[in-house]
């Protein structure tokens, strides 16, 4: 699973009238992210307008989850927890979260205190959903289509408007003699 992110200020906590909260955020598409600016070429990526539009069309279960963590879910689509709204300029999301668990209170109190403010969706690229490139001295990953399992609040979204470091690609199948194949290859954790 990969995972992506919005910078700080991307989520917005308010209290509900029963205690819990409710949290907004939004993962903006069409952002560059720079993973790795080291010897040779940079690796940049983008995630296109409503790449992850097929789970959340199809109704699939789609959670909220502390720190990319199953064991610690805020809400989630099939709980009616979490609305999500996919459109050309990024994903938003709307959350109830109660605050009945220890890991939601950890949550809402690390959010408040100003913690915690990013997001991030891990998701798997599906077949032919993306597009490798090289640029110059750059070579740039567009993502077009994957599946999205699951969004997270974070301490460190990676993009410039995301921020998460670490990475483990599986990229389209390519030859491995290919020069592009083998520079991918450095790209892996």
């Amino acid at each position: 699973m990969l995972w992506g992110a919005a910078q700080g200020g991307a989520l917005e906590l308010r209290q509900d009238e029963n205690g819990g909260a409710r949290l907004r955020g939004r993962f903006p598409y069409n952002a560059e992210a720079i993973l790795g600016d080291g010897p040779g070429a940079r690796r940049i990526e983008v995630i296109a307008a409503r790449a992850f539009a097929a789970r959340i069309e199809a109704g699939e279960e789609i959670h909220l989850l502390s720190g990319h963590d199953y064991q610690k879910p805020l809400a989630s689509t099939t709980a009616g927890t979490l609305t999500l709204r996919d459109g050309e300029s990024g994903l938003e999301l709307e959350a109830r979260i109660d605050p009945g668990t220890t890991w939601a209170r950890d949550f809402l109190e690390a959010h408040r205190a100003g913690l915690i403010r990013g997001l991030s969706p891990g998701f798997r690229v599906t077949p032919d959903g993306e597009r490798i490139e090289a640029r110059g001295g750059d070579l740039r990953r567009t993502i077009t289509a994957a599946n999205l399992f699951e969004l997270s609040a974070v301490t460190r979204p990676a993009y410039s408007d995301a921020q998460i470091e670490a990475r483990n690609w599986t990229p389209g199948e390519h030859s491995p003699e290919s020069g592009l194949m083998r520079a991918l290859n450095r790209w892996r954790a």
